[in-house]
């Protein structure tokens, strides 16, 4: 329920409402002290549209945000988590889950060198997405007539999970394969990535991967190959997920991500950031 709407049920002044609502969060996170977290799940929201970050850190395993701050993305920023975070409970850290932001390991590593760095899996599979789109705005701009209508604002069918997609879009998605080799070629890599996450051992993981960028010869899929060559400079921190150690919840990373950006933009436009602080460190705490 929206501040609007329980506003308007319980006959209330909006801001008195919103004023109780962050007085209950507040009582919230009291009565749920931060433990020391073994596993951390590091993300950032954009608080407007113009570059203005903040970050937010998750306990992995009792799923549950545990800071947001910062000034923007930088290293600088996520050395604050540590620094409020403290060096007891710091040392704890075993393993920190990020995406690929050079700022955030970098930061890491610093500050908790002891502990695995680990690269999120719906981060990493979103760049390879926006390969496969390169790939369809490239074959739209060289065809012409029948074959291009194929393509056309097909965008969200070719980059959705087939088991998301409508019995239209499936249709679709049949048809616009069979019309164009290349992007048939390109959404069947695609698909078969996602295998990397599921080998126990980094050495088969690594001999998938060989394969799959060895499958891209002759292919003329210029982004996949630059993917591949950003996939090969964070290799550890890819493979380290098939350590058995290092198996953490993915699921609930992209959970939390997703219910994140329902809060931020039900919070849109109110401009008050501690308000959005508050619900996103309260989002999975039990009420009282």
């Amino acid at each position: 329920m929206t501040i609007q709407d329980a506003a308007k049920e319980y006959k209330l002044d909006w801001h008195t409402v919103k004023a109780l609502d962050k007085e209950y969060m507040e009582k919230q996170l009291l009565q749920n002290p931060v433990s020391a977290p073994r596993v951390i799940g590091i993300d950032e929201v954009s608080l407007r549209k113009g570059h203005t970050y903040r970050i937010i850190v998750s306990d992995l395993e009792r799923h549950r945000p545990i800071w947001f701050g910062g000034k923007d993305r930088s290293e600088d920023s996520f050395d604050m988590f540590y620094e409020w975070l403290g060096q007891k409970k710091a040392k704890k850290i075993q393993l920190a889950v990020m995406d690929m932001w050079k700022a955030f390991s970098k930061s890491t590593k610093k500050n908790i060198p002891h502990a695995a760095i680990l690269y999120d899996k719906f981060h990493v599979i979103r760049h390879l997405g926006e390969a496969l789109d390169k790939i369809r705005k490239e074959e739209y701009a060289r065809l012409s007539g029948k074959d291009r209508t194929y393509i056309k604002g097909q965008k969200y069918t070719l980059l959705s999970n087939r088991e998301n997609l409508t019995l239209d879009g499936r249709k679709a998605l049949k048809k616009l394969l069979t019309a164009n080799k290349r992007l048939n070629t390109a959404y069947l890599l695609k698909e078969s990535f996602g295998q990397l996450w599921g080998y126990e051992t980094e050495g088969w993981a690594r001999k998938f991967f060989d394969n799959w960028k060895e499958s891209l010869k002759w292919q003329r899929l210029k982004p996949y190959e630059k993917f591949a060559e950003m996939i090969e400079r964070h290799w550890d921190g890819i493979a380290a997920y098939s350590k058995p150690e290092n198996k953490v919840s993915l699921g609930f990373v992209e959970g939390l991500n997703n219910k994140t950006r329902v809060i931020q933009r039900r919070a849109y436009g109110l401009r008050d950031e501690e308000y959005l602080r508050l619900k996103i460190l309260t989002c999975m705490l039990p009420e009282i």
